[in-house]
């Protein structure tokens, strides 16, 4: 196990796979508030992961779908593109949240990983402040604005035969964000944490 541990280590592994106690337990010495909004954020984002995650389903099924009518019948649909894009789109908007809970996001740690635990958390603390909070607020505004004027105006996708309402789709960027937003309010305590404790929960 140790060899195991080791090779983990020095490789690209998943950051967030690392961290903490590997049961899930939070520190015994973290405060109680502290641990009672990162529970129930991340347990928030892990439900939303699973029920976003059923996508995939009709998203497999129309692809498949496209591909026996065109091929083996010589009848392709003129919706199965368009459904197929706009899941794997809402897959990726609504499950930034809950891959953002798992350290799945791409992230160059080549040399984040050789720093300390409190300075890793240092950075992170300040990147989530400065950075990550005030860039996802914009978007969100900035979003909301966009799905809001497309249902608004019954607005159809103009690149496509089948010509879908695109609002359905739309919509899921702000939510998407706002599942974004409301996970960084879990990463940034982890943080704090880390960059006062020395040690990851």
């Amino acid at each position: 196990m140790s060899v195991v541990a080791e090779k983990l280590e020095i490789t690209d592994e998943l950051i967030a796979e690392r961290r903490g106690d590997p049961t899930g337990k939070l520190p015994e010495d973290m405060p109680v508030w502290m641990g009672k909004i990162i529970t129930k954020i991340d347990r928030f984002s892990l439900w939303i992961g699973r029920i976003v995650c059923w996508l995939t389903i009709p998203l497999f099924g129309a692809m498949v779908f496209e591909v026996v009518a065109r091929y083996a019948f010589i009848a392709p649909t003129m919706w199965a593109y368009d459904i197929s894009r706009m899941l794997a789109g809402a897959l990726f908007m609504l499950g930034a949240g809950y891959a953002l809970s798992k350290g799945v996001h791409i992230r160059a740690d080549f040399i984040y990983r050789t720093w300390s635990v409190k300075t890793q958390g240092k950075v992170d603390l300040f990147l989530y402040v400065f950075f990550y909070f005030p860039g996802l607020f914009v978007f969100l505004w900035m979003s909301t604005d966009f799905a809001y004027l497309s249902w608004i105006r019954g607005e159809r996708g103009m690149d496509t035969a089948w010509m879908p309402l695109m609002a359905p789709i739309k919509t899921c960027l702000p939510v998407g964000v706002l599942f974004l937003i409301i996970q960084g309010v879990s990463e940034l305590l982890k943080s704090y944490f880390a960059a006062t404790k020395g040690r990851w929960p």
